[in-house]
């Protein structure tokens, strides 16, 4: 019998003293749980401007416009080429992937080429391209910061006229009439557009210009000499550079 009260009183003592231990076992540490996943996608919209330089081409081919009859004689084609270098403003703003834009660029440009008329052997003539402006409307697809997009509108482009004297005639060389002109058109193009930093991006471009044919009047010293029908028109292939204003990029989780 007292061995049976003594084993009662020691499972009593044992289930006290129980909780009491596990009152002093030191708190179980708190752990917060780690934040979601958030990813950067690159947002093109916002106001930019830049800089852009690369290499141009004019197709020029002209025709004699014989006096009264208005008959056309040719007198050949030519490609004017060289460099160019300019800078553009515009603003963009994307929807979802899409991004839609507007756009200004002014250029100098340093275009020249010449040929000698099959028709009138002592007649070189000559192009120049000094400057030319684009205004236009854009739209893309962006996959986060590359952008693929085409682009279209108005261009305007500054012509200077040369009549020369061919070489192996007397006077090789000479201006003998010139003609300066500004020509409106169409522009179309398309470019990739890279963004390597929070608000800057760079990029390829290229634009074609459609001019059409207009008559064009030599002079010399103010005299009459003669009119060319010339048509022309330019393709441009341009290294571009931005910077934008605007949030460099959203977060998505």
């Amino acid at each position: 019998m007292n061995k049976i009260l003594i084993g009662a009183i020691g499972a009593v003592a044992l289930g006290l003293s129980a909780p009491a231990s596990a009152a002093d076992m030191a708190a179980r540490p708190y752990t917060k749980a780690p934040p979601p996943m958030v990813a950067a996608i690159y947002d093109w919209s916002g106001f930019y401007i830049g800089i852009n330089g690369g290499w141009g081409s004019s197709r020029n081919c002209w025709d004699f416009v014989t006096p009264v009859t208005g008959t056309l004689i040719d007198d050949g084609c030519h490609n004017a080429t060289g460099g160019t270098v300019g800078g553009q403003v515009g603003y963009r703003w994307q929807s979802a992937n899409w991004v839609f834009g507007v756009e200004g660029q002014g250029n100098w440009a340093d275009f020249s080429g010449r040929n000698i008329s099959p028709t009138a052997p002592g007649q070189q003539n000559r192009t120049r391209v000094d400057a030319f402006g684009l205004i236009t409307g854009q739209i893309g697809y962006a996959w986060n910061n590359v952008l693929v997009y085409v682009k279209g509108g108005g261009a305007v482009v500054d012509d200077r006229y040369d009549l020369i004297v061919a070489p192996g005639f007397v006077g090789a060389g000479t201006i003998f009439g010139s003609a300066d002109g500004t020509r409106w058109g169409g522009t179309v193009g398309a470019g990739v557009e890279f963004g390597f930093a929070p608000n800057w991006s760079v990029g390829f471009e290229y634009d074609h210009i459609f001019l059409g044919t207009r008559n064009v009047d030599f002079t010399l010293g103010g005299a009459f000499v003669q009119t060319e029908r010339v048509r022309q028109d330019v393709d441009l292939a341009l290294i571009r550079l931005n910077y934008r204003w605007g949030g460099p990029a959203i977060a998505r989780y």
